[in-house]
């Protein structure tokens, strides 16, 4: 997929800064987390009154000593100097922030997509998007040709207070043409001490594929969809992933491919977009045959409906048996594809018998 990365890098206008800041100011847009806004009150603070405080005392200090500036005024000078370093820190992440999503609209511009600075709690049924709590996606660029695809950067939230955990990822989401089963693929060169995906699945559900592909993912798909991700995983696809999306973790689910990194996904790198927009480019060229599949299993939930409600199972009598061609079941996935179900890591079991183990020791001592 080819793009144009010139306005990543271009130099930009400052007005046109301004006027982009304010334009998505009016459309609130750039709504900001308790963190941000904490922070900013805190600079603010140390701007008006902290900055002008120590000043004030130095200048004390010097005027009672009488012998003009002297170690006693070290301690006050390094606060002051750490304390406008920070206001100068914070002020240049703020412009940088802004001339970001600057440049990243005129990116989308560029190539025929759309800009969105902040989505939240965003409507995907992917695996992160239903953790934690203050779910945001930023700087979300999208596009709808040759189909819908999304690229953003996700945060969420778990725990609370002073164990709260803010977790960071990248996304791909790209449309398919129809809902699948739900099919993970465990990357395993960005793994670390067992899987970093957020959720775990039943080992039942691992499927080894043919050739080398288990040296790069682990798949797991519903039971009973064992020969289903046969045939959406065929030799040719397998290679694709292998090839071009070897370092992403990847979901299927229902009418959504996901690809997951932790790393920021939409940034002013034109490298990550070159990498992207090839993965994307190389994958969707097979979906076509994905289009095709088709569930039979939802014969039977039918069947089963029917039955329960007291109707005619006759084949004759079925409300899709008439006209011919409503034999062939619908798009869709039958209840028992539609979820993969989930597990309990290693990692968290063992990190749960080192703390029961500390805690009772602990106590023992105590």
């Amino acid at each position: 997929m080819s793009f144009d990365a010139r306005p990543l890098t271009d130099p930009v206008d400052p007005r046109a800064v301004r006027a982009f800041a304010a334009e998505l100011r009016a459309r609130g847009a750039t709504a900001m987390s308790g963190a941000a806004v904490f922070a900013i009150v805190v600079v603010a603070l140390m701007a008006v009154i902290i900055v002008p405080t120590l000043a004030s005392v130095m200048i004390a200090v010097v005027s009672s000593s009488g012998r003009g500036l002297g170690w006693g005024v070290i301690p006050f000078a390094l606060v002051g100097i750490a304390v406008v370093l920070g206001i100068v820190l914070s002020l240049v992440g703020w412009r940088r922030s802004r001339v970001t999503r600057y440049r990243l609209n005129r990116f989308a511009q560029a190539n025929g997509m759309a800009y969105l600075a902040r989505i939240a709690d965003p409507p995907l049924p992917g695996m992160i998007f239903g953790m934690g709590r203050s779910r945001a996606s930023s700087d979300v660029v999208r596009g709808t040709r040759p189909r819908f695809a999304e690229f953003g950067n996700y945060q969420y939230t778990t725990g609370s207070g002073k164990n709260s955990t803010t977790h960071h990822w990248g996304y791909v989401a790209v449309k398919l043409d129809v809902p699948l089963p739900n099919i993970v693929l465990d990357a395993k060169g960005n793994n670390s001490f067992g899987s970093n995906l957020p959720a775990s699945f039943r080992k039942a559900q691992r499927l080894s594929l043919e050739g080398d592909f288990d040296r790069y993912f682990d798949l797991y798909c519903p039971e009973g969809y064992e020969r289903d991700a046969l045939y959406l995983f065929t030799p040719d696809i397998m290679a694709r992933f292998v090839d071009n999306a070897a370092q992403l973790d990847v979901e299927i689910v229902d009418d959504w491919l996901f690809l997951y990194t932790q790393r920021k996904v939409s940034t002013l790198d034109p490298a990550t977009w070159a990498w992207l927009f090839g993965t994307v480019g190389a994958l969707i060229t097979k979906f076509d045959q994905w289009a095709r599949w088709r569930d039979d299993r939802l014969l039977a939930e039918h069947r089963a409906a029917t039955a329960s409600a007291g109707m005619t199972t006759d084949a004759g009598a079925l409300p899709f048996a008439a006209p011919a061609g409503m034999l062939t079941p619908p798009p869709g996935v039958a209840q028992e594809g539609r979820r993969l179900k989930r597990g309990v890591s290693w990692v968290t079991v063992a990190a749960a018998i080192v703390i029961g183990v500390v805690w009772i020791a602990l106590r023992l001592i105590g």
